[in-house]
């Protein structure tokens, strides 16, 4: 080869290096650091968009909330409505080469309802047994009749983990997860990083396009932003609402939205610890009908969230069947509250709400604060990273939360496991004998009509009650490089990998 071209066949494979390096790998931002990354014990929002392109499910959800197959291939209810088959998409490897299949099911839905400190035992309490039909067919036996249980399966429950690496681990198993998604665990430096790369065994290769993630918590959106801007990240979730106009107008840059199907609210301490009864808000029904009463929720929605998201007061959205109409949202009413504290006996009652640390967590606590300052509450703000207040929340040490639910398909997803007795997330310490009978009825029955009855009902009480004060639900909020393509916008807020790609 003549020494000018040589030069310049290298020159341009010099100039093309930076390229297919940049072309390697994706960067996330994360608005908060996940916990733990085990299927069966963690609860962060964030930890479930890692488990999005590390640990494949059973089923999955579409844009349309319907329920579609993923590690598995197919189903069939039982005429009693009793037995789940499942049926197995074969060839699928775990990130340690161990087969996918029907004993490894077994291994898993088990591990989720026994282990201590499982946060999906109270998802998966209606199975009851679990058999292996064959290598790639799965039987789920029930107590009753359980109509939330593929939700249920196209979430945390339904991940599949190795079964080999989950015994040599034990409780550790969650600093090495090995699933069978189409990225594998490398490393995770706490607030810092999280690194997978991409498993060549994957059974849908074909639709992954990086050799590497990188997933980086960054709590301050504007400087998730900036490193959006400066190139350093490719995708950032969360994006504060106020920023969506300027983005907008940025060449470099995209934007996504969709509402949730979860809700942003307010959980109060009515039972989880000895602060319910120290603390007005948490021992007395009509001070915590004051604090709603204080609260506007079209004005947090302006203020907090510059407009992007809907008001709303249950734990589900009005446009859902399920929203329970006898029950509508309140009017803010300072008045009425002001009087109710006076029946109570504290006219200025004082409670520390415990926020993230998050820009939008932080908003909401600030207007909160200043409303019900209103009607004579004495609102004290307390800061805590996400993880540490999930703990916190956990034991009890807290009086009020600001705690957003990033939301099921099916409404059991959105209530079951905070409101009924005894429930891993029921962070309120909330029990009450009538609603537990109303949400189990609701998981047994199988037309909406019923349901929706029967959470009408529900809706009657706790709402009454008030262990949780529903504010609204949010618009998830996406921006990315324009060089990326095929980002696909669910309800749910996660980000899938599949067939995400630089152009």
């Amino acid at each position: 080869m003549h020494r000018p071209l040589r030069l310049a066949v290298i020159a341009a494979w010099i100039a093309l290096v930076p390229a297919l390096a940049f072309a390697q790998t994706l960067r996330i931002g994360l608005a908060e650091d996940p916990d733990v990354l085990d299927p069966t014990l963690a609860r962060t929002f964030v930890g479930r968009i890692v488990f999005a392109a590390m640990c494949d499910k059973l089923f999955d959800i579409d844009a349309k909330l319907n329920i579609v197959p993923q590690l598995a291939t197919g189903y069939r209810w039982s005429d009693d409505g009793k037995a789940l088959t499942i049926t197995l998409r074969p060839g699928v490897k775990f990130h340690d080469g161990e087969t996918m299949d029907a004993a490894a099911v077994k291994y898993s839905i088990e591990r989720h309802k026994t282990m201590p400190g499982s946060n999906r035992r109270g998802e998966l309490a209606p199975v009851s047994k679990v058999d292996v039909v064959d290598p790639l067919t799965v039987r789920l036996d029930l107590s009753a009749p359980f109509s939330p249980l593929l939700a249920q399966l196209a979430d945390r429950a339904g991940m599949i983990v190795a079964p080999k690496a989950a015994q040599e681990e034990g409780d550790k198993f969650g600093s090495h997860p090995v699933c069978a998604g189409p990225f594998r665990f490398v490393e995770r430096v706490p607030q810092d990083r999280i690194v997978l790369e991409r498993f060549p065994d994957y059974w849908d290769k074909a639709s992954i396009h990086f050799d590497r993630i990188v997933y980086t918590p960054i709590p301050d959106a504007s400087v998730r932003l900036a490193n959006l801007r400066s190139g350093q990240l490719d995708l950032i979730e969360r994006v504060a609402p106020s920023d969506m106009p300027q983005i907008a107008r940025d060449p470099k840059l995209r934007t996504s939205k969709i509402t949730e199907i979860g809700y942003q609210g307010i959980t109060i301490n009515v039972g989880k610890s000895d602060l319910a009864k120290q603390n007005p808000l948490g021992r007395d029904p009509r001070v915590r009908e004051a604090f709603e009463l204080s609260l506007d929720r079209q004005g947090i929605v302006q203020v907090a969230m510059d407009g992007e998201a809907d008001p709303g007061n249950q734990w589900v959205a009005q446009s859902s069947p399920f929203y329970a109409k006898n029950v509508p949202m309140p009017a803010r009413n300072v008045a009425r509250a002001k009087a109710l504290l006076a029946e109570a006996g504290v006219p200025h009652p004082s409670f520390t709400l415990m926020t993230a640390t998050t820009a939008d967590a932080q908003r909401i606590a600030q207007v909160v604060q200043a409303m019900a300052k209103e009607a004579g509450f004495d609102v004290k703000i307390q800061s805590t990273e996400f993880a540490t207040s999930l703990n916190l929340a956990d034991k009890g040490q807290f009086e009020a939360y600001v705690l957003a639910w990033s939301g099921r398909a099916d409404p059991d997803g959105n209530i079951f496991s905070f409101d009924a007795c005894k429930q891993p997330l029921n962070y309120a310490g909330y029990c009450n004998a009538e609603v537990d009978d109303l949400l189990k009825r609701a998981r047994t029955a199988s037309d909406v009509p019923s349901r929706a009855k029967l959470y009408a009902e529900v809706a009657a009480i706790v709402l009454k009650d008030r262990p949780i004060i529903y504010l609204f639900h949010r618009h998830w909020l996406y921006a990315y490089t324009n060089k990326l393509t095929g980002l696909t916008s669910i309800p749910d807020g996660l980000i899938r990998v599949q067939g995400l790609r630089f152009e």
